[in-house]
């Protein structure tokens, strides 16, 4: 199936690291970007205008507040919405297709690591998560309101991430430890964390690591001192919220 791809700014050029060996046309209205594009993907159809929707799979990747400003025309075989907060009842009243679904994929799709959550149309849900999957893994949820949940956890999580991994580089350094080995240890102990929690419960690897009267305890109890739970909680509410308004 034939992939048109609108948008193409963070979510949208992320995605194509992996999406690019498909047959993709993109849409750039910026001369420069598309340039680019092309350079870096010699086999990209790149168009400065929305073509007819017809026979493609249609991937919006814009800013939801610039989706109302989208001029289509002809019915797609299918729409692949990454806009926060956009429901299937919206999509379905804006964009003629024949099937409808949302997903949520994270900026780790640049190295076909993501996390994407996804919902809508069984109809086409083989087709979607062979897309989707060619830049990482693919959880399909029952409900709008799951995959709104997920996109907190997976699609803001990554910048609260990076915020701990700069927090840890900075206490590093503040002890003495160089600058560029402390991103160094950082991104191997993500990488090798993530291995570890596909089999591993997180309480599970805490008390093992966390042994009594030791360095780990000492550290955890400054975290809990610091609120640093209770704040990724809120953290995970906050963002819930504004995706609800959105919506709206």
């Amino acid at each position: 199936m034939k992939l048109l791809l609108i948008g193409a700014g963070n979510m949208g050029g992320a995605m194509l690291q992996g999406l690019h060996v498909k047959d993709v046309t993109v849409v750039v209205r910026n001369p420069l970007k598309a340039e680019a594009l092309k350079q870096k993907y010699p086999t990209l159809k790149v168009v400065n205008e929305i073509p007819s929707l017809d026979d493609f799979l249609v991937i919006i990747a814009v800013k939801p507040q610039a989706f109302g400003k989208l001029v289509t025309t002809g019915k797609a075989k299918g729409v692949i919405s990454v806009m926060a907060g956009i429901s299937l009842a919206k999509l379905r009243e804006e964009i003629a297709a024949e099937h409808y679904v949302r997903a949520m994929p994270n900026m780790a799709a640049m190295v076909q690591k993501s996390a994407t959550s996804v919902c809508g149309d069984s109809a086409i849900k083989e087709e979607v998560l062979d897309v989707l999957s060619s830049i990482g893994k693919c959880f399909w949820l029952e409900s709008e309101k799951e995959l709104d949940i997920a996109a907190a956890l997976a699609a803001c999580s990554p910048a609260w991430m990076a915020l701990v991994a700069e927090s840890l580089s900075d206490g590093a350094v503040n002890l003495g430890l160089k600058r560029d080995m402390s991103y160094q240890f950082v991104a191997a102990l993500f990488e090798g964390m993530g291995e570890v929690l596909k089999t591993e419960h997180p309480a599970v690897l805490k008390d093992q690591v966390m042994s009594p009267g030791g360095t780990t305890v000492a550290g955890y109890a400054k975290l809990e001192e610091g609120g640093v739970r209770d704040s990724f909680i809120k953290a995970m509410e906050a963002s819930y919220e504004r995706t609800k308004i959105l919506g709206k």
